[in-house]
């Protein structure tokens, strides 16, 4: 069998979203400027910033009062006490901590810097941040369903985020929130070219999306943050970005 051509084309003309916008219409009015029609099998990749601002997720920093543990860190982090307590409230546990560095394990399971809160691209001023979506699976599962309705064909859907690496240099794209597709795809079982089982093969395909998107959407003004992509091969099982959480049992760089 031949290798899939794999497409991936922005969404132009998507206005700054707001709260209570309905992205799925945006989506397929953007869709349909562009003349694309969507195909059985494609899969969206949308941005968690605009599913934040759909979902009202701002926080003003001027309302926000820093508790003991938040002035203790902004302290050893050189941070803003404000911004450090939203992220505690935000996070499970504080992986690491030190001069302009906060890694928390997020509510939602991963880790990352700052919680994702982030104030890149989020208009309202120096005081207005953006938290991350609530629930990004059930965000990536009610948007898939309100395209369906709308124009009778169910996306993949990948809620994408841009994390940074503890061993590397430089953000790639993730996937916080998935539907539609297996985010983790096992491959073990699978012959290699020698005819070699693979043994320990699972594929985050679910990150794969994000992080090929991440490639068109961008990190900065290039407003694009919906990309489709076409081509890819994946059975029709649906699975959720949390099953890309490795266990905190099995994480071998904890203390």
């Amino acid at each position: 069998m031949s290798a899939p051509e794999l497409a991936l084309i922005g969404l132009h003309g998507l206005p700054i979203i707001q709260p209570g916008d309905d992205l799925a219409a945006l989506i397929a009015e953007a869709l349909g400027r562009a003349g694309l029609t969507l195909h059985d099998g494609d899969v969206l990749a949308v941005t968690s910033k605009i599913i934040s601002k759909a979902e009202g997720r701002y926080a003003a920093l001027a309302s926000v009062t820093p508790g003991d543990e938040a002035l203790r860190l902004a302290a050893v982090t050189g941070k803003d006490p404000r911004m450090v307590e939203l992220v505690l409230r935000e996070s499970v546990a504080v992986v690491r901590s030190a001069p302009n560095v906060l890694v928390v394990r997020h509510r939602l399971g991963f880790v990352s810097a700052s919680a994702g809160i982030d104030q890149s691209n989020v208009d309202g001023g120096e005081d207005t941040v953006l938290l991350l979506p609530l629930d990004p699976d059930a965000s990536a599962r009610r948007l898939r369903e309100q395209l369906g309705e709308r124009l009778g064909i169910l996306p993949a859907i990948v809620v994408s985020d841009s994390h940074g690496r503890p061993f590397r240099l430089g953000n790639v794209g993730v996937a916080i929130g998935a539907a539609g597709l297996p985010a983790l795809r096992d491959l073990r079982g699978q012959p290699d070219l020698f005819g070699r089982p693979l043994k320990i093969s699972m594929q985050g395909l679910a990150d794969e999306i994000a992080s090929a998107a991440n490639l068109v959407s961008g990190e900065g003004g290039e407003g694009l943050p919906v990309v489709l992509l076409r081509g890819l091969l994946f059975d029709a099982t649906d699975g959720r970005a949390t099953d890309l959480l490795r266990p905190p049992e099995q994480d071998l760089f904890r203390n």
